[in-house]
């Protein structure tokens, strides 16, 4: 018995060694799978007919090429999955997911399960209400239905906040962020609590963006980055040195601003959110560090 249980143990050892073997997996297929989002603002969105765009879509395209290169592979075929707040921990771990190009935070819980790559955005998390609301600050949400996404930490961050204490309103959930927009354009949520840059991007890509406006205390500052299975050390490596490179040339900070201050698709509005000095800092000294790191400071 004893001895059936080490082979199973053995066998079991082995197949988490070779799913964390990203660059192997990558060079034997041909293919990478990258995670994408629907609604993550300019980081990451759809375009439809199963094609996605944003910031760290293009990232992730650029590393997966670099990747390409190093593995000496002709042709790479990359493919995208859509994934959402609850389920893109699972589908990184279990291997149906690569490389995830969304809008994650990097903090101390998540880096349990996962690993995440040099940060390449610090987000502010903020309040989106209508502009005719004459909500201004987190005081006045007392009473009110607060939209955010489920599987997303913001509104946990509102609770937490100092300014919120005996505040009392009503959580409603949206399946992705659209969908927490959605809660508040229609009427049904009074406020929308997310980062800033993705309130920002579905402001832009509403019918009237004057009718919203980002309001209040910033409640987080919180580094985003690409996640990565965990214990894969050489994959690490290579999307790391990727990135780093485009942080060391400046390319980086042109894509910044394709996609943050440019007119963007498929509506050609611009999401105007200029480079943050947290943001430029995380590029002049690039980390990995956690949320946890930056409540410190």
């Amino acid at each position: 018995m004893k001895k059936m249980l080490f082979v199973l143990a053995t066998v079991a050892l082995a197949a988490g060694a070779a799913q964390a073997d990203t660059l192997a997996k990558i060079k034997t297929s041909g293919a990478a799978t990258m995670g994408v989002r629907e609604s993550s603002g300019a980081l990451s969105y759809t375009l439809g007919d199963g094609k996605y765009a944003g910031f760290h879509v293009e990232i992730c395209q650029r590393v997966l090429a670099d990747v390409q290169k190093g593995l000496g592979l002709p042709r790479l075929d990359v493919k995208y999955q859509a994934v959402t707040s609850q389920n893109r921990i699972p589908l990184v771990q279990n291997g149906t997911v690569d490389i995830e190009c969304g809008s994650t935070t990097n903090n101390a819980t998540r880096q349990k399960d996962v690993s995440f790559a040099v940060t390449t955005y610090v987000e502010e998390v903020r309040i989106a209400v209508k502009a005719n609301s004459g909500i201004t600050s987190i005081a006045q949400l007392a009473g009110k239905n607060v939209a955010t996404t489920t599987g997303t930490t913001s509104v946990q961050l509102l609770r937490k906040h100092e300014r919120a204490n005996n505040i009392d309103f009503k959580e409603v959930f949206g399946k992705d962020h659209a969908d927490s927009f959605l809660l508040m354009e229609s009427g049904r949520a009074d406020a929308f609590v997310m980062d800033g840059q993705i309130l920002a991007g579905n402001i832009a890509k509403a019918k009237s963006p004057a009718d919203f406006r980002i309001v209040g205390e910033v409640l987080s500052v919180e580094p985003i980055a690409i996640m990565i299975r965990k214990d894969d050390p050489a994959f690490k490596k290579a999307v790391d040195d990727s990135i780093i490179a485009m942080m060391k040339s400046g390319d980086i900070a042109k894509l910044y601003d394709k996609w943050f201050l440019q007119p963007i698709p498929p509506s050609n509005t611009k999401v105007g959110l200029p480079l943050s000095d947290a943001t430029k800092a995380a590029w002049a000294q690039p980390n990995d560090k956690p949320v946890e790191d930056y409540m410190k400071k």
